[in-house]
């Protein structure tokens, strides 16, 4: 579990590619590493990858099939930069919203704002998962925890606003029209309205109850 407010963005040191499987390697600051053990659950642009092994200040991560198909792992070179959060700790204070790390999918970045200190990004999102975005409620971004702005159902997009703390922190701040995000729906919400649909869907009569 992760609070979705990222700690960092740090470069890929290296990206290994073998059948149905990408191995990266990170290199993260001493603040990061500490307590950090082989098992851990690690969030990298919002994916939840477990460590499979640590050399000083090297941390090694293993990327199944899957996971590359939902997410934009699968196409990050050496070099990339990714934004990280260590997984949460109890009794620390959760700044943002929980965050599974559990990609639904990815979303196109399709317009940037920029007002004076304020960054206005807009994004395409599926539209089977639009049933789960509302004005003022939660989404995850790469990893970050973002407030929702504005929808357009008509469009399936949803706009949220980047303050320069996030982008100064985070990678947002070097994203481009076209550029695809991993995207992960509040679970809260989700439950919320499947459990709705369920209940209406084995419930017609409901519908029509004045």
């Amino acid at each position: 579990m992760f609070t979705g407010i990222v700690q960092g963005s740090f470069p890929l040191l290296a990206v290994e590619r073998k059948p149905g499987l990408q191995s990266i390697t990170i290199e993260l600051p001493e603040a990061l590493l500490d307590d950090l053990v082989i098992g851990a659950s690690v969030a990298v642009d919002g994916v939840c990858l477990t460590v499979t092994a640590i050399d000083q200040a090297k941390v090694y991560f293993d990327i199944m099939q899957q996971t590359l198909s939902l997410t934009t792992l699968g196409e990050l070179d050496t070099g990339d930069i990714v934004n990280i959060e260590r997984s949460a700790k109890q009794g620390v204070e959760i700044g943002g919203h929980i965050v599974s790390g559990h990609v639904d999918s990815t979303v196109e970045v399709m317009a940037i704002e920029q007002p004076e200190n304020n960054k206005f990004i807009t994004y395409q999102v599926p539209a089977e998962q639009m049933k789960y975005i509302f004005a003022k409620g939660f989404v995850s971004l790469n990893g970050c925890s973002l407030t929702v702005a504005s929808v357009n159902r008509e469009e399936h997009t949803l706009t949220v606003c980047y303050i320069p703390e996030t982008l100064r922190v985070t990678t947002h701040g070097a994203k481009a029209i076209g550029d695809k995000i991993n995207f992960e729906v509040d679970r809260q919400t989700q439950a919320i309205v499947d459990t709705v649909e369920n209940v209406l869907a084995a419930n017609p009569e409901l519908i029509n109850r004045q």
